[in-house]
């Protein structure tokens, strides 16, 4: 009796019947799914709200965190008031289009399509003189655009008409303003007239819209701003309870934990690792999912090839330098500087408190890893070889062979329009100096602010600080060494309470392949051990 009972209380793997999501909407027949929480705009009203007091409005979230789906959700809810007609448009593939007249006629066919659908199914007794209007009334300018909410106010005033615009990014861009300045006076007209038929409009983008300056001023700037957020650790919970119940294979909250930690919620990368843990990792059991099997997981996931990488990347290396600086440095946040700020709107990096950090360690690993892999440094080279006695590094090695790295991989990488680029050499040292804080031994940070300036570079490793300064000298060798001593021992040193480190000068005045020696200098008591390494061009 007792074999029996276990067996039945056995549960068993079943295949499940949905999958996780990785691309378009998500359907919730086929798809798990969850809602996503605390969708407000900044004085605490969630969308719902927002729409029932007709307020416009714009929200930013980054490609592939649910804004589509969130979109299709909230139809759903609207539109069981049966006052409620919600459009759904998309400029997505608007973008290239150059005639004006092709951009209207096929914002007329989309909306048209979806608003007459809509008044059929809730037996609109008007939708006969609607459908009578719309045939003779054809978009020709964002005149005609307006015309249309100004007529339909006529006919049916007791219907609220809720329009949002996803990808609105790809409008045409000799169209953005026209446009924008036509949902600006159409909001300013009818803000105090209760029963009107556009009621809200809410247009989705990467980018905050309401910041948009067109002819010098913000023609949106009468919107609220909504924020879509990334999954909760409830979120993740939730939505890898919903494959638990199919499957009966549980993931262990250490596991749930673990994606939340290094996904940040990030909807693509929770569903991703989803799958490859229930399909690659461990599939076909109910053996629970436990943390070394996320760690699995993403190992795969930072390897993998895929449109979502592609994407960030090709965006990631546009500013490149200001992600690698926001990775290392503890930058402040700043909400008008560019660089942030595209790299925010593509969701590669986030505000935490006051600082700018990358939106997620995955990001960070992947991007990191790329960027440094371009520079050809060699990924097994063996950091103990490296290390003395006490766990102290050996920075006079370190920085020869770095040296003998620059001769082998040229020095084209450092001029701009011919002109030697100080950032290039700061940023090889630091992919050089990568390889030993990447297990987790260490922290690497440039452009450190310190006392009375900023460090280039400050590598801790094991609990000791090695101080480097760069510098490129482009005429007087003496002078650039000397302002470097200067720099090193009075600014760094003392406000650092240390007494060593290190001076790497990359010398566009001498042919790269010169001789690369050690020299000491003791000064104040402080000692600084700098490196002449040339980088000039060779003629051909």
């Amino acid at each position: 009796m007792t074999g029996t009972k276990t067996n039945i209380n056995k549960k068993r793997y079943r295949k499940p019947k949905r999958t996780f999501e990785k691309a378009g909407v998500v359907d919730p027949e086929f798809s798990y799914y969850v809602p996503l929480e605390n969708v407000v705009n900044t004085d605490n009203q969630d969308i719902k709200t927002m729409v029932d007091r007709g307020r416009y409005f714009s929200i930013f979230a980054p490609r592939q965190s649910g804004k589509t789906t969130f979109l299709e959700e909230l139809r759903s809810r609207l539109h069981r008031d049966p006052t409620y007609v919600v459009v759904i448009l998309s400029f997505q593939n608007f973008r290239n289009l150059v005639d004006k007249s092709r951009f209207y006629s096929l914002l007329q066919k989309y909306l048209y399509e979806q608003l007459l659908n809509r008044l059929e199914q809730v037996n609109c007794e008007k939708i006969e003189t609607v459908r009578q209007f719309l045939s003779r009334h054809h978009f020709i300018d964002h005149f005609s655009f307006q015309e249309l909410f100004e007529e339909l106010n006529k006919i049916i005033q007791y219907k609220k008409i809720v329009i949002f615009i996803d990808e609105f990014d790809g409008i045409p861009k000799n169209e953005l303003e026209n446009f924008l300045t036509t949902l600006r006076e159409l909001y300013l007209k009818y803000k105090k007239v209760t029963q009107k038929a556009l009621y809200s409009i809410g247009l989705i983008g990467i980018r905050n819209i309401t910041k948009l300056i067109v002819g010098g001023v913000s023609p949106f700037n009468i919107a609220d701003q909504v924020e879509l957020p990334p999954f909760s650790l409830k979120n993740v919970h939730d939505l890898y309870s919903q494959y638990t119940e199919e499957t009966n294979q549980p993931f262990s909250e250490e596991a749930v934990k673990k994606v939340y930690e290094e996904t940040a919620g990030q909807p693509w990368l929770v569903n991703r690792l989803g799958t490859i843990l229930t399909v690659v990792v461990k599939p076909g059991t109910t053996a629970a999912i436990n943390r070394n099997d996320v760690e699995k997981a993403i190992e795969i996931l930072l390897l993998e090839k895929n449109d979502h990488f592609d994407n960030l990347y090709e965006k990631a290396i546009l500013y490149k330098e200001a992600f690698v600086q926001i990775v290392f440095d503890h930058v402040k946040y700043k909400p008008d500087d560019k660089d942030q700020s595209w790299l925010e709107q593509y969701g590669l990096i986030k505000k935490k408190e006051d600082k700018a950090v990358v939106a997620n360690n995955i990001y960070k690993e992947r991007f990191v890893e790329t960027f440094f892999s371009e520079t050809n440094v060699p990924e097994e080279i063996s950091t103990t070889r490296y290390v003395l006695p006490g766990n102290r590094l050996d920075m006079e090695n370190i920085l020869l062979d770095f040296d003998q790295y620059i001769a082998q991989i040229g020095v084209r990488a450092f001029y701009k329009e011919d002109k030697p680029y100080e950032k290039t050499g700061q940023f090889l040292l630091t992919a050089w100096l990568y390889q030993f804080v990447k297990g987790g031994e260490g922290e690497l940070r440039y452009e450190v602010a310190s006392g009375l300036g900023r460090m280039d570079i400050l590598l801790t490793y094991k609990g000791k600080k090695y101080i480097i300064e760069t510098k490129m000298n482009r005429g007087n060798l003496t002078r650039t060494l000397n302002d470097g001593l200067t720099q090193v021992t009075e600014k760094y040193l003392a406000s650092e309470a240390a007494h060593e480190g290190y001076l790497v000068i990359f010398d566009s005045r001498t042919p790269v392949g010169g001789e690369c020696e050690p020299r000491n200098h003791e000064i104040g008591g402080k000692k600084v051990t700098a490196f002449i390494i040339s980088i000039g061009k060779i003629d051909d």
